[in-house]
């Protein structure tokens, strides 16, 4: 294999051993990894050289991380999720009922890799009229966290929560369903993230 146009670069996309890269000029290229023990993650800053008659790159070397998000996989050992994080956004949302557990268990993540943490309601457009928000935003916030509520549906406070994550390195984590990949297509302005309806059956998500 020949290599040729080696550049450090930016993972933005992982899929089982296939990467999306941003280049060093901007641009955006489909990455192998070089060998079995290289396990770059979503913003891992890598080594990568392009390969020689392909469009691939190679993933070669990962940079030393500032911090990781982490959780155990099914026999207990850490998996790294994502790297090099300045903010974590925990989403929760009006349907599925929010699960404040798992919220409180990634805002403790973020804490402990010394991320900022942002809480997002989302789906206030399901919300019946005289409900209101729910009290844990109120809590969120008081604790010193940035809590609000949006709708993907709607883009409610959505240039709030775009104006909060500019120039940030961030992942948007939460339930199955709360709506992650919507919220992150109306930032982006496009419709890279595949999203599906919620299951009739659990009203989960279903991918």
């Amino acid at each position: 294999m020949t290599l040729h146009d080696s550049s450090d670069a930016l993972v933005t996309g992982a899929y089982s051993r296939r990467m999306i890269l941003r280049l060093a000029d901007g641009t955006s290229a489909e990455a192998r990894i070089k060998g079995k023990r290289l396990r770059p993650v979503c913003g891992d800053r890598v080594s990568a050289s392009r390969i020689a008659g392909e469009s691939d790159w190679l993933i070669t070397a990962i940079h030393p991380r500032s911090n990781e998000l982490t959780r155990p996989d099914s026999r207990g050992r850490k998996e790294v999720l994502a790297a090099n994080l300045d903010c974590v956004v925990v989403m929760a949302a009006a349907v599925p009922t929010a699960d404040w557990f798992i919220v409180d268990r990634y805002l403790a993540a973020a804490e402990n890799m010394d991320a900022e943490a942002v809480v997002v309601f989302n789906k206030t457009d399901l919300i019946d009229a005289g409900d209101g928000l729910p009290a844990e935003l109120a809590d969120y916030a008081a604790a010193g966290y940035t809590a609000m509520a949006c709708s993907a549906e709607t883009g409610e406070n959505l240039a709030i929560l775009e104006e909060t994550l500019a120039d940030k390195t961030a992942i948007v984590v939460g339930q199955s369903g709360v709506g992650k990949s919507r919220i992150i297509n109306e930032l982006l302005g496009s419709g890279e993230q595949r999203i599906a309806a919620l299951s009739r059956k659990h009203r989960e998500g279903r991918h």
